[in-house]
């Protein structure tokens, strides 16, 4: 008899385990699927496409800037020594690059010794610092154009008062010449600014959130009923609201596991302690 129960002991943790092993494929097919899933899902804040026609100047101020959507080139005609403005959003998980391209007049490129810089400040307008990418560059001798980039940290949902990290909100970019002849002042140029986002998934999702993103001007109605947030580049489908990431997923996956785990676990040990009849004698 109680070899009989062993038995019938061993060939229940047999099924319980093929019954776990196929729970658990089960569950890591859906789970990994539904992480695809939700990582190709083609969203308006992960632009990096072409925007249609974007503005055709700049501004020479921030309160002037110019507002470019994420993917949006905006191009501009001035003279060596203006500051030009454009404005784009960015949220929370967004990782920004911004381009510039200034393009000299081809008479005038080989004579040019001039240097050129892009900066982009936050909506409290603090400078950010680039991660990399070639953010002042000088002419060279023979070009005709200079190429300047900036790649920007990821924006955080949260962060502390004393910190410099980029939150949500709008994001001001600014082009000037930093090093020119005083005899060049005035030269003629044409410039173009582009800054394309990507998300940058989960893992650098922060907890908390802040109560509004950092445009200036955000719980101000103009005359005209338009909202200054608008006006600075705000995303067309709105601002996350910052309580859901992809971690998410993760978490949700790693619950289900935990209670196959246990099922399991328990499946093994059930039946293992004194058989429920044992013969007088035995």
């Amino acid at each position: 008899m109680v070899t009989t129960t062993s038995r019938r002991t061993r060939a229940r943790a047999r099924g319980a385990r093929r019954a776990f092993a196929g729970a658990l494929l089960a569950g890591l097919t859906l789970f990994t699927s539904a992480g695809t899933a939700v990582a190709d899902d083609p969203t308006p804040s992960a632009s990096t496409g072409d925007e249609g026609p974007g503005p055709t100047e700049a501004g020479t101020t921030f309160r002037t800037a110019t507002a470019l959507q994420q993917g949006q080139a905006g191009t501009a005609q001035a003279s060596a020594g203006d500051y030009l403005y454009w404005v784009f959003p960015a949220d929370t998980g967004q990782r920004a690059t911004v381009r510039a391209t200034v393009r000299l007049p081809q008479d005038e490129a080989k004579r040019s010794a001039s240097t050129w810089q892009i900066d982009v400040y936050d909506g409290l307008r603090r400078r950010q610092a680039c991660q990399y990418g070639h953010q002042t560059r000088r002419a060279a001798a023979d070009a005709t154009a200079v190429e300047l980039s900036c790649v920007l940290r990821t924006v955080r949902s949260w962060s502390e008062p004393w910190a410099n990290d980029p939150l949500p909100g709008s994001y001001y970019v600014r082009l000037t010449v930093v090093n020119l002849p005083a005899d060049e002042l005035g030269l003629p140029f044409e410039a173009e600014v582009r800054a394309d986002v990507v998300d940058a998934g989960g893992a650098h999702h922060v907890d908390g959130a802040l109560a509004e993103p950092l445009v200036p001007g955000i719980s101000v109605t103009g005359a005209s009923g338009t909202s200054p947030a608008r006006s600075a580049g705000e995303p067309e489908d709105g601002w996350a609201s910052g309580w859901w990431t992809s971690r998410w997923l993760w978490t949700i996956g790693g619950g289900v596991l935990a209670a196959l785990a246990g099922v399991f676990g328990y499946s093994l040990t059930r039946g293992r302690g004194r058989p429920a009849h044992v013969p007088h004698g035995a």
